[in-house]
């Protein structure tokens, strides 16, 4: 398997310009083409995310098709007026919107995730208290072993049900 793919998370710190310092490995994956551009929109669950160029591109394509759809509209809207184009400075700083660190309620420090195609942006006290909750079964919402169990099961599909869904 010679597909990329970000993992791991590390805490940082936003400085009083409201940057902070993205993990060199994550920094690396998102280049392309031989250039370090991302952008940082809405992501699911109440976090932030980086989404690689490429992926923005897969995203415009796909919701290019339904922009006429009026279920759609109020996603559109939110989702492309939140997104913004970035990029790091030479020592890996990322500057994190004003209104989207608000609107996250994102105080002093934030868990920056690795999750597959995009890099998750949280506030530090939300991931920690998701992960506690999931972990110690306290999430309602979520059984632990059934998600586990049912993530794993798509490791079993067969590969043209993955091809389909993308479709």
């Amino acid at each position: 398997m010679d597909q990329f793919f970000f993992s791991g998370s590390n805490t940082s710190k936003l400085d009083v310009k409201n940057r902070f310092v993205l993990p060199q490995h994550m920094r690396y994956g998102l280049v392309e083409e031989g250039r370090l551009e991302f952008f940082i929109g809405l992501g699911l669950g109440g976090c932030l995310a980086i989404y690689r160029r490429s992926e923005i591109q897969k995203i415009v394509e796909k919701f290019h098709k339904k922009q006429h759809i009026a279920q759609y509209q109020k996603f559109f809207t939110l989702f492309f007026s939140t997104l913004h184009e970035s990029t790091c400075d030479k020592i890996g700083r990322v500057t994190l919107p004003n209104h989207l660190k608000q609107v996250m309620n994102i105080k002093k420090e934030i868990v920056v995730a690795g999750v597959l195609n995009k890099i998750e942006l949280w506030s530090k006290e939300a991931y920690d208290k998701n992960l506690s909750n999931l972990l110690l079964g306290k999430d309602t919402e979520i059984d632990l072993a059934k998600m586990t169990e049912d993530a794993f099961a798509l490791l079993d599909e067969p590969q043209e049900s993955h091809a389909t869904a993308e479709n």
